[in-house]
């Protein structure tokens, strides 16, 4: 048995721990330069982005990563710094400590791609060394009325977060709490208090106390915590189990020395005690394995359901089996939603890295730029985030490098100099999720995108969506760091509608501004769809893309000039059945294009009953099938073969009969008849079928 150690085996770990760091790190310093953008400081930030990056030092030196080490240690220096200064940076500092952080985040993914981890660079080091934080000496801190044994673990800047508190209408106090085993038989502990206060009460700082052993403190052992809040004294005291509540006084700044409060902070474990439980990390490979086994569930219901309706059609008395088949359903329904929430992942976490990345984009622009989020408590899968996330990138570059207008442009038109991004989303079901990026800028100019590409000026916002996410398009004479190589937005629909089955709108008014919206589904792999007949041959899509279901009246289609009129007025007339079958047919006084399914594919249809509405750009569009079977949970397996990938279809099936069934993107097929390319549909749905089929 060998002694060595394999540091290998914990890099996993590692690499999950640096990244929840590095969040956290991110939301610090930006907190903090904003801080300093108004003239003030953050001191409470500072330290929070301080014990952040003294872990990151510790975790890498324990997997030997020394490149990050040193550069943490580097930041830690000028923090601490700051830390003796009230929490005070410069905008200069800000800068360098940004660097720092793209550089561990670098390092980081090349240990997680398995390449090799630059080493520090020389320039950054230096650059890190070389500030001097303190340079600017801060006013002298505040007074706090408290013990000495308080005031010597009271560093400047938790008296500058005090001071800011009681200035901000919030009361300053000390909250006593006296560790006890009848306490601790009640889950009554330092960790489970410090939740509880940090739920009503932002926690300055927790000092542990020697005090008299008694029968009330058996262990001879306190904590002190300062907080500052709104609450009132009987909520306070009942989340923390408080034996004692006191005010503390603010008084006028006075110079005082005191010990370094961070180095402190270090060395009192007891207060640094972790506050979340019941956590495990879990990788996402075996996530996915998890949900493979529930697909293969999911496919052996649909076969023994086939097979319960086999006997039921030879007369046997299968009520008891069919009995066990509901419950069995209900089952696999709570096990897939069990499963599927493990692998969910908050919006907002997916959207911690976007103030950093506008950040970036504003300084290589020259422009001022606020990001404004809303994520609400919207979740979706993780294989759907990490698919989102590029296009959400694209569309944050094309609101700062097309949309926002330079400071003096602003000026010039009254508006702030400062543009505003906002970026919110929320769940518009339980399978949809609605996202959407808006600007305060210029607004598109139709005419500049149609002179662009050599086309008429779009009327509507979906003709100007479909003008510019055309391939190689692009509004910018020279292309930049950031844009003008016309890739941007024809990415963003490509990753929403083509590989997520979503949709992509925008609405958009001159000095305005823009709003992108994406509508993409929660998850990927088990959806709920609805099977249907084109003449004998069975299709999905699913259920979150179908606006309705209605059943085809004869009377209600058309093929001459439409019974009606367009919103706008003009008469309609229908294109006759040519290739695809193409009809119209009334819908609640709106005039809709109907395709059949069965002669867009070839299929020798039965003839259209039923018609499947959905809804691109606003506009809706239905197709015609032979018969709706119902609704149910489906797997989606996706295609990667290029010669079978054709746009309308998503993925394949098994509805338990041991056949592929393809899955339908009706909202893609539709934006392809749409726009003429109708034509290949039924040799591109004949030649992916077969594909699957071998």
């Amino acid at each position: 048995m060998s002694d060595a150690l394999d540091v290998n085996e914990f890099v996993a770990g590692y690499l999950v721990e640096v990244e929840e760091h590095l969040s956290a790190s991110t939301a610090n310093l930006l907190a903090a330069e904003a801080a300093v953008r108004t003239g003030e400081s953050n001191p409470k930030a500072i330290r929070e982005l301080f014990r952040s990056l003294h872990t990151i030092k510790g975790l890498s030196a324990m997997v030997g990563v020394e490149p990050i080490v040193d550069i943490a240690h580097g930041m830690e220096t000028v923090l601490r710094a700051a830390d003796r200064a009230a929490g005070r940076l410069s905008a200069p500092a800000i800068e360098v400590l940004v660097r720092g952080l793209r550089a561990i985040e670098e390092r980081t993914r090349a240990l997680a791609n398995k390449q090799p981890v630059p080493p520090a660079a020389p320039a950054l080091l230096d650059a890190l060394s070389s500030l001097d934080v303190a340079a600017a000496p801060p006013p002298p801190p505040p007074t706090i009325s408290a013990e000495p044994e308080i005031l010597a673990k009271l560093g400047p800047s938790e008296r500058m977060q005090l001071a800011q508190g009681v200035a901000g209408g919030r009361r300053a106090l000390r909250v006593d709490f006296v560790p006890s085993p009848a306490r601790t038989a009640e889950g009554i502990n330092i960790t489970s208090v410090r939740e509880r206060v940090g739920k009503i009460a932002e926690i300055v700082k927790v000092i542990p106390l020697s005090v008299p052993a008694s029968d009330s403190a058996p262990g001879g052992i306190a904590f002190a915590l300062l907080v500052l809040t709104s609450a009132p004294d009987e909520d306070l005291a009942r989340a923390a189990a408080a034996d004692v509540i006191r005010p503390l006084t603010v008084a006028a700044p006075a110079p005082l020395a005191v010990a370094d409060p961070i180095e402190q902070e270090l060395d009192e474990p007891a207060e640094r005690e972790p506050q979340l439980r019941g956590v495990v990390r879990v990788e996402v490979a075996r996530l996915d394995d998890a949900l493979d086994k529930l697909s293969a569930l999911v496919v052996t219901r649909f076969r023994l359901a086939r097979a319960a309706s086999d006997l039921r059609a030879r007369g046997v008395d299968v009520r008891d089996l069919a009995e066990i088949l509901r419950e069995h359903d209900r089952q696999l329904r709570d096990l897939r939603g069990a499963i599927m929430r493990a692998r969910m992942i908050s919006v907002t976490e997916l959207l911690e890295r976007v103030p950093l990345v506008v950040r970036g984009l504003g300084r290589a622009t020259g422009k001022e730029v606020r990001i404004e989020i809303d994520a609400g408590k919207a979740e979706l899968d993780k294989a759907v985030a990490e698919r989102i996330f590029p296009a959400i990138v694209h569309l944050l570059r094309n609101a700062v490098d097309h949309a926002i207008e330079p400071p003096a442009e602003r000026r010039r038109l009254g508006k702030p100099e400062e543009g505003v991004i906002r970026v919110s989303c929320f769940e518009r079901s339980n399978n949809q999720l609605e996202l959407s990026v808006t600007d305060d800028g210029r607004g598109i100019d139709r005419a500049l995108v149609a002179r662009r590409a050599g086309r008429p000026a779009p009327e509507t916002d979906a003709a100007l969506l479909d003008l510019i996410t055309l391939p190689g398009l692009s509004t910018l004479d020279q292309a930049t760091k950031t844009s003008g190589r016309g890739l941007g937005m024809d990415i963003v629909r490509r990753i929403a509608v083509e590989q997520l089955g979503g949709e992509l709108t925008v609405s958009t008014a001159r000095s305005a501004g823009t709003t992108f919206t994406l509508r993409i589904p929660l998850t990927l792999t088990i959806i709920d769809a609805f099977s249907f007949l084109c003449g004998d041959q069975p299709f999905v899509t699913p259920v979150a893309a179908v606006e309705e279901v209605m059943e085809i009246d004869p009377a209600r289609l058309f093929r001459g000039p439409a019974p009606g009129r367009a919103r706008g007025g003009t008469e309609l007339r229908a294109p006759g059945r040519a290739r695809g079958g193409t009809e119209l047919i009334e819908r609640r006084g709106e005039v809709v294009p109907l395709v059949d399914l069965g002669v867009l594919f070839d299929l020798k249809p039965l003839g259209a009953s039923r018609a499947l509405v959905v809804r691109r750009s606003g506009a809706p569009f239905a197709f015609g099938v032979t018969r709706v079977l119902g609704q149910q949970e489906v797997v989606v397996r996706p295609l990667e073969d290029p010669l079978v990938k054709v746009p309308g279809v998503s993925g394949s099936t098994d509805l338990g009969d041991g056949r592929p069934t393809l899955v339908l993107d009706l909202v893609t097929l539709s934006g392809r008849l749409s726009s003429g390319h109708g034509g290949h549909g039924g040799h591109g749905g004949q030649a992916a079928l077969a594909r699957v089929a071998s």
